[in-house]
């Protein structure tokens, strides 16, 4: 097997041009990919081919990128999506599979094959699926941990139905014993994996921990070895490897290796994978797309495709609203299990060598997954800026609860009487920690650089970080801490006068929005605290009232947080002010020959 290296970089610079290019129009890469594979593939120009070599490369990519979405999933979000995950499988599956069937069966085809062609329009691609819920941004939502059940439960009976269809053919009857063989090999993988992940892994990542290798590259390459394991292991129990690696992702969690070890190493495998070789099988996924089906079979073409958008969509979201969670979650869960790809190629492979369809049925199956897949991102964003409009796209985040603050100085602690509870102060200074304790918040005396610090303070299931010391530099590393040790979802930091161009880049990797005010303002309203002349106070917005701005750069006045509604969140965290909004304050003013006064009861301030 000879691998063509000019080929190989032809395909990459396809790749990654039609990838931007898609992705500077708001759009995810992978869609860039398919077409140009299409476009530039044997189907249209044919200056790109694949190869022996090129497939494994595509292969490979694809293994480690399930690994990847694997680690980015948190598995009790997993385990609470499986009822809603089991009705998405059952109706994204069920429906398209019995229009299928029935489209073939209208245009005179035979029974096994319209039973075959039934199986692949059901199929949902978890590997192209969840390339785009990453390209989105949308790993976090409930909706992804929903899809990514359904996908798991709907692969495994499709392989289950699968046998059956292949045993009919070989045996001329529905062979009961290969079901039943199959679907035990499936009970016995997910066995000894779950064994392996919760038992051996935690084992394997303490002594990479001890070893003198220990570090990004060690655990990067262990995690490889355990993803290919566990791919092989898929395979010998009759599954596809992707699901094998995938399910490692899952047991690769914060408390098997060292939880920044693995922030570091979902960064290598990130580049290695969803930037370089995963990107060479959703390219050489449309070399194998014909277009002799729009002159030979175009009805029966359009009808297949119709059937499999329908089928699914529709299929998905009326077995979804038992869920409880609206039938436009379940219509754009629908959108998003409707991609294909890469699992029904391959079944659609399988079939035809085994002589169950025709070369015209594998071409049109195999453009129906390459035009699926290539909607999803369309249908798919429409969709979730539909749920976004109406408020209705839950993020994990939206379940952690709480705030720490780093810093306990007197402006820290006016803010943390402010934010909803659970609230906790972090910070070295031992009189500041008396203080927020004499106030009645909870503070831990320490460095928030450190682990076991953070943890200690509630980061685990914090909702906000917000870092205000008069250190930038450190204000900077405990956002990034947070993100990567307790991916915490919502982070704000305090800089300085000027900010570098790595710290803006740092900032916008974790997702850390910058503090209006600088840690040179903070250090004077805490001074202006503990000399007495700052009162706290609420402003009410009224109708017409554009006050942001204003309060962004007033001198006497600093914002805290915004109250809308029954929710109450960081003043740099709200875009816009609407009209019966309270903003609380801190107001700097003199009465009297120094004697401040406020509408609210004063704070002890040090």
């Amino acid at each position: 097997m000879h691998l063509d290296l000019v080929n190989l970089l032809a395909v990459i610079a396809a790749a990654w041009t039609a990838g931007r290019l898609c992705t500077r129009i708001g759009y995810p890469a992978i869609l860039g990919e398919l077409l140009v594979g299409i476009l530039l593939g044997p189907a249209a120009l044919g200056l790109l081919a694949g190869d022996d070599a090129l497939m494994v490369l595509a292969e490979l990519g694809v293994l480690l990128m399930m690994t990847l979405i694997g680690m980015e999933i948190d598995l009790g979000d997993l385990r609470r999506a499986s009822w809603p995950g089991l009705l998405a499988a059952i109706g994204g599956f069920v429906t398209p599979f019995v229009l299928g069937y029935l489209a073939v069966i209208a245009f005179g085809g035979d029974p096994v094959a319209g039973i075959f062609v039934g199986l692949a329009v059901g199929v949902t691609s978890l590997a192209t699926k969840s390339r785009i819920l990453s390209d989105l941004g949308l790993l976090d939502t409930r909706m992804a941990h929903v899809m990514m059940a359904g996908a798991l439960l709907s692969d495994t009976a499709t392989l289950l139905v699968f046998a059956g269809v292949i045993g009919f053919v070989e045996v001329g009857s529905v062979d009961a014993a290969g079901i039943g063989r199959v679907g035990l090999e499936a009970i016995v993988f997910f066995a000894v994996a779950g064994l392996l992940g919760w038992k051996v892994f935690p084992i394997i990542g303490r002594l990479v921990g001890r070893s003198a290798e220990r570090g990004r590259t060690a655990t990067f390459l262990v995690i490889v070895v355990l993803a290919l394991g566990f791919a092989e292991l898929a395979e010998l129990a009759g599954l596809h490897a992707i699901l094998g690696s995938f399910v490692a992702g899952l047991f690769i969690r914060k408390d098997t290796f060292h939880p920044r070890v693995v922030r570091q190493t979902e960064g290598v495998l990130h580049d290695v994978s969803i930037g370089f070789l995963a990107p060479i099988f959703f390219v050489t996924a449309g070399f194998e797309v014909s277009f002799d089906v729009f002159r030979t079979d175009l009805a029966l073409l359009l009808t297949i495709v119709g059937v499999a958008f329908a089928g699914k969509i529709l299929g998905t979201a009326l077995f979804y609203l038992p869920s409880g969670r609206g039938w436009r979650e379940g219509l754009t869960v629908g959108m998003a299990m409707n991609g294909r790809g890469a699992v029904e190629i391959v079944v659609a492979g399988i079939g035809l060598e085994a002589g169950i369809i025709t070369t015209e049925i594998f071409s049109i199956l195999v453009f129906m997954a390459i035009f699926t897949t290539a909607t999803v991102p369309l249908l798919l964003k429409w969709g979730v800026d539909w749920l976004a409009r109406r408020g209705e796209l839950e993020r994990s985040g939206q379940s952690r609860k709480g705030t720490i603050l780093v810093g306990a100085g007197p402006v820290a602690r006016a803010l943390a009487a402010e934010m909803p509870g659970p609230v906790c102060l972090i910070d070295v200074n031992r009189d500041h920690c008396d203080a927020a304790e004499a106030e009645g918040l909870r503070a831990v005396c320490g460095d928030a650089l450190d682990e076991d610090v953070l943890r200690q303070a509630g980061a685990g299931g914090a909702r906000t970080l917000i870092a205000m010391t008069a250190n930038a530099e450190v204000n900077v590393l405990a956002v990034q801490l947070g993100h990567e040790l307790f991916a915490v979802p919502e982070l704000s930091v305090l800089l300085g006068r000027s900010a570098s161009d790595a710290v803006g880049q740092i900032l916008s990797m974790v997702g850390a929005r910058p503090m209006d005010r600088t840690a040179a303002e903070i250090a004077a309203w805490d001074q202006h605290l503990r000399e007495g002349v700052t009162v706290a106070d609420d402003l009410e917005v009224a109708a017409g009232d554009s006050g942001l701005p204003a309060l962004q750069s007033s001198e006497d006045v600093l914002p805290l947080v915004v109250t809308s509604e029954d929710e109450t969140r960081l003043f740099q965290a709200v875009d816009d002010l609407h009209p019966g909004d309270r903003v609380a304050v801190l107001r700097r003013t003199v009465v009297d020959g120094g004697a401040s006064t406020s509408p609210r009861s004063s704070r002890a301030t040090t």
